[in-house]
């Protein structure tokens, strides 16, 4: 268990950062974790994604943190069953494990996140088909498995986030299935309170405790469970004292990044938690 409160950090785009000065102060004033989320595009990482990391690295002179980038996820999942898909898959989530390097050192271990396969049907029809749940991480390390060789290679760490899952333990196993340390777990607290609230699944706080050392991410919104909703912190249902006292239990400190619906929420959501002393 650790002791000092976590210090809190964000999610947002390079021109986010580029055009607001108070952000980006309030990222450099305390090394906070930073997420850079331009590497998620298709098309960032067809072309400009070597301009895009040299943007970053400008306007980010002198943060000293961690920091990471969202990954690909449009148009395909981990688990692509069609090699054609899949081929594509592999070639972005490479170059994004490229510009995740780029951005950062190894020393900083920087992280990239990833989207989770498992999704409410596979909840209901895993275990009802024999080999179904093995053929997906079987599918998974497939698409999966150069970027995390090469992860290995340039000290970047990749981390399964949660999208629909409904049991907290799924990425976990599959996460431990590569057999690597450049694989960890992601929790957004959105889309664990949407599970909860809308498809039976644990508690926000379940998935935080459920992860334990291999949670190494967090992407914080608040939202009504209905929908992924990334509303401001403190506008929504999530009960914010037992999500934080899970992180606290943890031995370690995960990257805790804001990811807000629209940028001006992310100061008053900060604001919000430094206020209810949940962190700094």
């Amino acid at each position: 268990m650790t002791n000092s409160k976590p210090v809190v950090g964000a999610a947002t785009m390079i021109s986010v950062l580029e055009q607001d000065d108070a952000l980006r102060r309030f990222i450099l004033e305390r090394d906070r974790d930073l997420e850079i989320q331009d590497f998620l595009s298709p098309e960032v990482l067809r072309g400009t994604w070597r301009d895009d990391v040299q943007r970053a690295r400008k306007i980010l002179n002198g943060h000293n943190g961690r920091i990471g980038v969202h990954g690909p996820f449009i148009s395909f999942t981990l688990d692509a069953a069609d090699p054609d898909i899949r081929k594509i898959a592999v070639q972005r989530l490479n170059t994004c494990v490229e510009a995740c390097a780029a951005l950062s050192g190894p020393d900083r271990q920087p992280h990239l996140v990833v989207h989770s396969p498992f999704t409410t049907w596979h909840c209901h029809n895993l275990d009802t088909r024999p080999g179904a749940r093995e053929h997906l991480y079987q599918r998974a390390q497939s698409t999966l498995g150069e970027a995390v060789t090469l992860a290995e290679r340039e000290g970047v760490v990749i981390v399964i986030e949660n999208i629909e899952d409904r049991d907290p333990h799924e990425r976990h196993l599959l996460a431990q299935s590569f057999n690597s340390a450049a694989v960890k777990v992601s929790i957004d607290t959105g889309h664990a309170f949407y599970a909860h609230k809308s498809t039976g699944a644990p508690p926000v706080d379940v998935f935080v405790r459920a992860a334990g050392n291999a949670l190494a991410h967090v992407h914080l919104q608040d939202g009504d469970g209905y929908a992924d909703r990334h509303w401001q912190i403190g506008e929504g249902d999530i009960p914010w004292p037992e999500v934080f006292r899970a992180i606290g239990e943890l031995s370690h400190r995960p990257r805790l990044v804001l990811e807000m619906k629209t940028p001006e929420d992310i100061l008053p959501s900060a604001r919000w938690l430094i206020d209810q002393e949940l962190c700094e």
